[in-house]
C-alpha cells in the first residue's frame, strides 16, 4: 500500500513504534549537556522570556541579555510597569524588535487579564501578543508540563525526516510530534527540548550525521533517500538592496534624534533622521532633502562620518552618514514619531538599531 506522504505522517500509526521512537529520543536527550539558560527553570515567567529571546537567535548570543533582562525585569509586573524606551535598550542589539514591544505588551494583558500569572492554557497563551504556534508550545510543555508540541526550525526538520513528511505544514508537523509524545505525555517538555536539540547538532539542514543519529533506524526519509528533500526548501526572493543616507544634525552643541513609529520595522527605537537616496542623489542631496519632507527642517551638510552596511531578514542596506548643521526650521516629523536634541553624553541611553549603533560608535 502507498502512503500518503502530502498530508503527513502514517494515518496509521504504529504506536509501538512511536513508543521506541520517543524512547530512543529521551535516551540520547540524557546523555546531553546542553548549557540552555532556562532548560531547569522552573518559573513560566523567565521560560517566556527566553523562548521568546531564542527565536531566530543563537543560544549563545542571547544568553548575556536573557540574563540582563530578567535581572531588570524578574517578574511579569516589573515588565508591565516598565518604560517601553527601557525595554528596547535591554534588547537593543538582539534584533526582531517587535519581539521586545510584544513581551511589554503582553505582560499589560498578563498583569491586567491574568492576575500576573502566565496562563497555561494553549488558546490563553495565544491570545497574547507575539505568541505564536511554537511559542504557545513551548511554554506549554515546558512550564506547565502540557503535552504540546512545540516545533521549532530544528525540530521541523528533525520530523519532516524522521516521518517523510512531504507537506511539511504545521498541522502536519505537529501531529508528528504528538505521535512522539503520545505514548509519555508527562515527558513531552523532554521530547521538545531533545528534537530541537537533535536538529541543531545531528539532524542539521546541510551533511546531517545520520550514522549519529538516535532516529536513523527509525527514519521514514533516510530508509527512501529522501533526507536531502525534507523539509522541502522554501522558494528563495531576491533580497533587495537601499542606499540610505543619514545626517547626525547639530544644533548648539546637540543632536537631533527621531523616534520610530511603535508599529513596524524597529518600532519605538531612536535614530538619525534621512531616507532612501533617490535616483540621480548624492548621499548628502538626499539628507537635504529627506530632512526638509520629513521633519522641515533646513541642513548644512558637512563631513561624512560613517558608511555602515547592514542586513535585516529581507532587505540589506548600506547606510551613509554626515555631520549636518542645522540652518532654519523646527523639526516637525509625522504624528507618530517623537524628536530629541540630545545631548552627546545622553545618546547611550537612548534604544538605536544595530545599524545607528556604529554611527555611534564612529562619533564616540
Amino acid at each position: 500500500m502507498r502512503l500518503d506522504r502530502s498530508a503527513g505522517p502514517d494515518c496509521h500509526p504504529d504506536r509501538s513504534a512511536d513508543r521506541q521512537r520517543g524512547a530512543d529520543l529521551l535516551d540520547w536527550f540524557r546523555t546531553r549537556d546542553r548549557d540552555v539558560p532556562w532548560r531547569s527553570e522552573p518559573d513560566p515567567y523567565r521560560i517566556w522570556i527566553a523562548e521568546v529571546m531564542a527565536q531566530q537567535t543563537r543560544i549563545d548570543t542571547m544568553r548575556d541579555y536573557y540574563q540582563r533582562f530578567v535581572a531588570a525585569f524578574p517578574d511579569v509586573e516589573s515588565l508591565a510597569a516598565a518604560e517601553l524606551d527601557a525595554v528596547l535598550k535591554l534588547w537593543e542589539g538582539l534584533g526582531y524588535y517587535a519581539r521586545a514591544r510584544n513581551l511589554h505588551r503582553a505582560a499589560g494583558q498578563v498583569v491586567s487579564k491574568h492576575g500576573g500569572a502566565l496562563p497555561s492554557e494553549l488558546n490563553d497563551l495565544r491570545a497574547l501578543p507575539g505568541i505564536g504556534r511554537y511559542t504557545a508550545g513551548a511554554i506549554a510543555s515546558l512550564a506547565f508540563g502540557k503535552p504540546e508540541p512545540a516545533v521549532d526550525g530544528n525540530a521541523r526538520r528533525v520530523l519532516a525526516r524522521l516521518f517523510d513528511i512531504e507537506s511539511a505544514s504545521p498541522t502536519a508537523l505537529d501531529e508528528a510530534a504528538r505521535r512522539l509524545i503520545g505514548p509519555a505525555p508527562e515527558s513531552a517538555a523532554r521530547i521538545n527540548q531533545a528534537l530541537m536539540d537533535l536538529g541543531a547538532s545531528v539532524c542539521t539542514p546541510a551533511g546531517p550525521d545520520c550514522d549519529a543519529c538516535p532516529l536513523c533506524g527509525h527514519c521514514l526519509a533516510l530508509a527512501r533517500g529522501t533526507v536531502a528533500d525534507r523539509p522541502p526548501a522554501r522558494k528563495r526572493r531576491e533580497i533587495p538592496h537601499f542606499d540610505i543616507a543619514v545626517g547626525v544634525v547639530w544644533r548648539a552643541g546637540r543632536v537631533l534624534v527621531a523616534r520610530r513609529p511603535e508599529s513596524g520595522l524597529l518600532g519605538g527605537l531612536w535614530e538619525f533622521p534621512g531616507g532612501k537616496i533617490g535616483a540621480g542623489e548624492t548621499a548628502p542631496q538626499a539628507v537635504v532633502r529627506e530632512l526638509w519632507e520629513e521633519m522641515r527642517i533646513v541642513v548644512e551638510v558637512g563631513e561624512p562620518i560613517a558608511r555602515v552596511k547592514h542586513a535585516y531578514s529581507h532587505f540589506r542596506i548600506t547606510l551613509h552618514a554626515y555631520h549636518a548643521a542645522h540652518t532654519a526650521g523646527e523639526p516637525q516629523p509625522h504624528a507618530a514619531t517623537a524628536w530629541l536634541w540630545a545631548k552627546p553624553k545622553d545618546l547611550g541611553r537612548l534604544a538605536f538599531p544595530a545599524a545607528n549603533l556604529r554611527i555611534l560608535e564612529a562619533l564616540a
